[in-house]
């Protein structure tokens, strides 16, 4: 019997091993624009091949909500990083100065879509990161870049939306979508007007995209953001149980299609 008691202890050992999350800010460059993204990874799993994640980050750069979420998805066993689209150090301090700044890029698609595959590039290069198991993520304004970069045609297996924006300025693009979507949405966002998730949701049928959307009653724009307060009335509030239950549609996701 004492070779049962070993195997069983050494079988809870192995299963209450502790991820070990190590973090790294990451300077590369788009021409002579310095960009600073964040990676996070668990070093017990250094040598295996695990999925990576892109993190794309709301109108506020790369902040400490960002690198947060990195830890998290390396709590999972994957490769998180958040890539930078707007350049080191331009992180707008106030909502006024965020609006300018992401509509740079949201007026211009194809800016956007060469940062976020540069993001990507980078996301492939580190170590330990299966090249064909990787996917994307964003929040608000990064929900909208996890969704175009979806439709820049790179080859991910699939996007998490979260309260992103929903229009379509080229539904054309969507035929060049390679990978499974799936939209996290507040039910009463008043941001995104019922005719942008009509015009979206015809993007990606007429393309013949397998997408989900999950929508949340009683949520507004920024639900995942318990730095958006709890006044639902202002049109962003967090909600703890949509952040939940989301996050939770993401790691079943992200079951699906990287098993695949």
């Amino acid at each position: 019997m004492r070779w049962i008691a070993v195997a069983l202890l050494s079988c809870v050992s192995m299963s209450t091993v502790e991820a070990e999350i190590r973090t790294e800010d990451v300077e590369y460059q788009d021409g002579d624009v310095v960009l600073e993204g964040f990676v996070a990874w668990d070093s017990v799993k250094q040598g295996q091949a695990v999925p990576g994640v892109l993190v794309v980050h709301q109108w506020m750069g790369v902040t400490d909500y960002e690198k947060s979420r990195c830890r998290q998805l390396a709590e999972l066993g994957y490769v998180a990083f958040a890539l930078d689209i707007y350049g080191k150090g331009i992180r707008p301090g106030n909502p006024q100065d965020a609006a300018k700044q992401a509509g740079i890029y949201k007026t211009d698609r194809k800016l956007y879509r060469h940062r976020l595959n540069l993001g990507l590039e980078q996301l492939k290069q580190r170590p330990g990161v299966a090249k064909n198991r990787l996917a994307a993520i964003g929040y608000c304004f990064g929900g909208t870049g996890a969704l175009e970069l979806a439709r820049s045609g790179a080859e991910i297996s699939g996007v998490v939306s979260f309260h992103g924006g929903l229009d379509s300025p080229d539904p054309a693009s969507g035929k060049n979508i390679k990978c499974a979507i799936l939209v996290c949405h507040g039910a009463d966002d008043p941001f995104v007007p019922a005719k942008d998730i009509e015009a979206f949701q015809a993007e990606l049928n007429a393309a013949k995209v397998d997408w989900q959307m999950d929508i949340y009653s009683g949520a507004v724009h920024s639900f995942t953001q318990p730095i958006a307060g709890n006044d639902n009335s202002r049109g962003v509030a967090y909600n703890e149980k949509a952040d939940r239950r989301s996050w939770a549609a993401m790691r079943a996701f992200f079951g699906e299609v990287f098993r695949e």
